[in-house]
C-alpha cells in the first residue's frame, strides 16, 4: 500500500491543486478530448525525430558530414565538437525516448493520480519543452550527451507524465465509450509526428545558412509552440464530481460483463496481479512486432520492390543513384501512409473495443496480425504490392490500436480509482519493446545481409519470428481472467483515498446531483477542438500529398 501513500498536503495548496479542477454541475465533458490532444500532439513529435538525423550529420561539415576519426571511442564521440554526429549515435535517442517514457509514467502514475492531470500536464510541458531548449544548447555547443540529456531523459520523463496524464480523466468522463475516449486522446500521440516532422522540416529550411543546418533555432521555435499548446492543454483539464455519470448510462451488470468490474483494485496489489503482467505481456509482444514493422517499412518496400516502384525490371543494387532517390521518395509517401493508418487505428479499434470488447479486440489484433506477417514474404517473393501495402496499413492500425485499448482493458479490470498509475506501471513494456523490436529486427536483418542473403529476402525469417511472437501473445490474452473479489477494495478503503488525496467533502456530490444535463458549451468546444483538428488537418493533407507519389 506505500505507492500510494507518500506525503500529501491536506489542504487546498494553490489553483494546481487537484481538487480546483472539479467540473462545475453541467460541465460539457467533450471539452476535455482537446485539452488531451494538445498535449498529446506535441509530445507525439516524439516519431518524428528521425526528421533531424541528416541534418545533423553534417551540423559541423554543413553540405557534407565532417567524419570522426574511425578509432574514437563512444566517450569520446559524447563530448567531440570538431565533427559530425553519427546517425547511428544519433538513433539511440528514440531508446532514450521510450525507456524513460515507460519508466517516468511507472515511477510518477501514482503521483498523478493524487495531483490530478493539470499539475502533471504542466509539468509535462516544462519537461518536454525545457527538454527541447537543452537540446538546442546541445546543438549549438555540438555535445550529443546534452541531446541526449535534455530531449532523451528529461523530455523522455515529460513523455511519459504527459502521455498518461489524461487516461484516468477520460474514463471517467467517459465511462460508457472508454475505448472511444481514450482512442481520442492517444490519437494524437500517433498524429504529433505528421504535424510536427512536415513543420520542423520547413523551419529547418528556414533557417539554414552557410554556416548552420537550422536545427538548433527549430528546436527552439518548436518548444515556445508546443509550451503554448501543452500548457492551454493541461488548464483545460477537469476531473468529474465524485459520483457523476452521464444522462440516462447505467454501468453494465457483472454478469453481463464479466470482464468489466465495478469496484477498484488498489494500485499496490495491482500489480502484483497475474492479469498485470498478462496484460504486459500483451502489450510488449504486440508493440515488439509493430515496432518492427515500423523499423523495417520503408526499406523493406524499396529493397523488396526496388525497380518495380518506378517500372523497371531491377533489383536494389542495379538501381542508379537517381533511381535510388525515385523510390526512396515513394518509400517516403508510404512511410506517410502507415502514420495515417496508425493513427485511424487508435481510434477505430477503441471504439470497436466498447463494442465487441476487449479481450476480444486484442484476439483479433493477434490472430488477424499472424495471418498478416505470415503471409508477407510470399506476398512479396509475388511482387503483389497492392496487397502488400494493403497488410502493412492494416497491420500498423492495429499497432495504433493496441495503444488506445490498452488502458480501457486496465479500466475494465482493476477498476478507475488508479488506473492511470496502473496504466503507467504497464508502458514498461514499451520501453522493453523499443529495445526488443529494433535490436531483433535490425541484427537479424545485418546478420542475414552478411551471410549472402539476398535483399529481398532478408526480411522472411524476421516476419515469421514476428508472426509466432503473435501467437504468444495470443495465449497470453486468452489467459486474462477477472481479477479476484478479494483484491476489491472496500468502500472505506475507498473513502480513505478519496480523503489521503484530498478529495475534501465539499467537492463530493450524490448520484442525484451528478447526473445533470450537460450545458452544450457549443461556441467553447468549436473553439476547442478548432485548435486541435486544424493542425492535425494540415498535418494530415501534407502526409496524403506524399502518399500520391506511391499510387503514381
Amino acid at each position: 500500500m506505500s505507492d500510494s501513500h507518500s506525503t500529501l498536503p491536506s489542504q487546498n495548496t494553490g489553483w494546481l491543486d487537484k481538487s480546483r479542477i472539479v467540473a462545475k454541475p453541467g460541465f460539457n465533458r467533450w471539452l476535455v478530448p482537446p485539452a488531451a490532444l494538445a498535449i498529446h500532439l506535441c509530445i507525439g513529435m516524439a516519431y518524428g525525430f528521425s526528421v533531424f538525423w541528416l541534418p545533423l550529420s553534417r551540423a559541423i561539415g554543413i553540405s557534407q558530414p565532417l567524419v570522426c576519426p574511425a578509432d574514437m571511442s563512444l566517450l569520446s564521440e559524447l563530448f567531440a565538437s570538431h565533427c559530425d554526429w553519427k546517425i547511428s549515435t544519433l538513433g539511440w535517442m528514440y531508446t532514450l525516448f521510450f525507456v524513460f517514457l515507460g519508466s517516468s509514467a511507472a515511477i510518477w502514475g501514482g503521483w498523478l493520480e493524487r495531483v490530478g492531470p493539470r499539475k502533471a500536464g504542466i509539468v509535462s510541458a516544462f519537461c518536454w519543452c525545457g527538454g527541447l531548449v537543452i537540446s538546442a544548447i546541445g546543438i549549438k555547443l555540438h555535445q550529443i550527451w546534452l541531446m541526449w540529456l535534455g530531449s532523451g531523459v528529461i523530455g523522455g520523463i515529460g513523455l511519459g507524465i504527459g502521455y498518461i496524464s489524461p487516461v484516468s480523466t477520460l474514463i471517467k468522463w467517459f465511462p460508457d465509450r472508454r475505448g472511444m475516449a481514450t482512442g481520442m486522446a492517444i490519437m494524437g500521440f500517433g498524429g504529433g509526428a505528421m504535424i510536427g516532422a512536415p513543420l520542423a522540416d520547413l523551419l529547418m529550411k528556414s533557417f539554414a545558412t552557410p554556416t548552420s543546418v537550422g536545427v538548433y533555432e527549430t528546436f527552439l521555435v518548436l518548444a515556445a509552440i508546443y509550451f503554448v499548446f501543452m500548457i492551454s492543454g493541461a488548464l483545460g483539464y477537469r476531473i468529474p464530481a465524485d459520483g457523476w455519470k452521464p444522462a440516462g448510462w447505467t454501468a453494465p451488470a457483472a454478469s453481463k460483463s464479466a470482464m468489466i468490474t465495478s469496484h477498484h483494485v488498489h494500485l499496490s496489489d495491482a500489480w502484483k496481479t497475474r492479469q498485470f503482467w498478462l496484460v504486459w505481456m500483451v502489450l510488449c509482444l504486440n508493440v515488439t512486432a509493430g515496432i518492427g514493422i515500423i523499423g523495417m517499412a520503408s526499406p523493406m518496400l524499396q529493397e523488396v520492390f526496388a525497380g518495380k516502384l518506378i517500372g523497371v525490371d531491377a533489383i536494389f543494387t542495379e538501381l542508379t543513384p537517381a533511381q535510388k532517390t525515385s523510390i526512396a521518395a515513394i518509400a517516403a509517401g508510404f512511410t506517410g501512409l502507415l502514420s495515417l493508418f496508425n493513427i485511424a487505428g487508435r481510434f477505430f479499434w477503441a471504439s470497436l473495443s466498447d463494442k465487441i470488447g476487449r479481450k476480444a479486440t486484442y484476439a483479433t489484433f493477434f490472430l488477424l496480425g499472424f495471418a498478416m506477417y505470415a503471409s508477407i514474404p510470399s506476398m512479396a517473393e509475388g511482387a503483389n504490392l497492392a496487397l502488400f501495402v494493403t497488410f502493412m496499413c492494416v497491420i500498423l492500425s492495429m499497432y495504433g490500436g493496441c495503444f488506445a485499448t490498452v488502458p480501457a482493458y486496465l479500466a475494465d479490470m482493476f477498476g478507475t480509482k488508479f488506473v492511470g498509475a496502473i496504466h503507467g506501471r504497464l508502458l514498461t513494456a514499451w520501453s522493453a519493446a523499443g529495445i526488443f523490436g529494433p535490436v531483433l529486427v535490425n541484427y537479424l536483418r545485418e546478420y542475414q545481409l552478411a551471410h549472402g542473403v539476398a535483399r529481398a529476402d532478408a526480411y522472411n525469417i524476421t516476419m515469421y519470428i514476428l508472426s509466432g511472437l503473435l501467437i504468444v501473445g495470443f495465449l497470453c490474452n486468452w489467459l486474462v481472467r477477472p481479477v479476484s473479489e478479494e483484491l476489491h477494495m472496500s468502500k472505506e478503503a475507498v473513502a480513505a483515498e478519496k480523503k489521503l488525496a484530498d478529495d475534501t467533502h465539499e467537492h463530493f456530490v450524490s448520484d442525484v446531483t451528478a447526473i445533470a444535463h450537460e450545458v452544450s458549451h457549443s461556441w467553447k468546444i468549436a473553439l476547442a477542438w478548432a485548435a486541435v483538428s486544424l493542425p492535425m488537418a494540415w498535418g494530415i493533407w501534407i502526409t496524403l500529398q506524399k502518399t500520391m507519389l506511391l499510387f503514381k
